[in-house]
């Protein structure tokens, strides 16, 4: 665990304590059912995780308050040591009625981190490296309808994957949408707001919806 800041007043770090133990002791009871875990393991106030056994994590993951982790996939969830999901933040593979196809999953490097209010919509397999910087609000879709055929209903036509890989140390701002397909390389900077519809090269600085690259790192 990193050490708090020595400007923190003890009363403070009081409270960050009780907090903390609070959120291992749920750690350490919530997980038992889990492919596999290492502890300690930090999870939050009302954090709802179904399907355990589809679920893996090193050690330090922390599942902050509210988050929603559906474990019911193919390849199952993968989290590295120090994995942080932000609070409200969902991670859905597949249907929570196990209708339909059943989703890949998803696998997150260590030291990675999605913000709050976030989704990870993992149908298709999600990739995401080491030490990746994800903001609030931030949306992956790995997963996109078939409509060509005008005779039938959208809904009735099914979906295809290709998957969402984000390669190692990247930063994706606030907000930022990223569609099925895109692979985003090494290195690479997402400014606040942006859709990412295809793949952009490594160590890019990407700032605006039109994916326009405004230069090199």
């Amino acid at each position: 665990m990193p050490h708090i800041n020595k400007k923190v007043s003890n009363y403070d770090k009081t409270i960050i304590y009780v907090r903390t133990v609070r959120k291992i002791c749920r750690g350490a009871i919530r997980s038992a059912f889990f492919k596999r875990k290492k502890l300690p393991m930090f999870i939050g106030k009302h954090v709802d995780i179904t399907h355990k056994e589809k679920i893996y994590c090193e050690k330090n993951v922390k599942f902050e308050d509210y988050s929603e982790i559906h474990g019911l996939s193919t390849n199952g969830l993968k989290f590295g040591k120090n994995v942080t999901i932000g609070r409200y933040t969902s991670i859905r593979p597949s249907s929570y009625y196990g209708v339909g196809k059943i989703g890949y999953g998803l696998e997150m490097g260590e030291n990675s981190s999605i913000g709050p209010y976030g989704f990870v919509g993992c149908s298709g397999k999600i990739k995401i490296g080491k030490n990746v910087m994800i903001g609030p609000r931030v949306s992956l879709f790995a997963e996109n309808h078939n409509f060509s055929d005008i005779s039938t209903t959208i809904k009735e036509q099914g979906v295809n994957n290709k998957g969402i890989t984000i390669e190692d140390d990247c930063w994706i701002g606030s907000g930022v949408i990223i569609l099925d397909g895109v692979t985003i390389g090494h290195g690479s900077v997402i400014g606040a707001g942006t859709l990412v519809t295809k793949d952009i090269k490594a160590e890019s600085v990407v700032y605006d919806k039109r994916e326009k690259v405004s230069k090199n790192r």
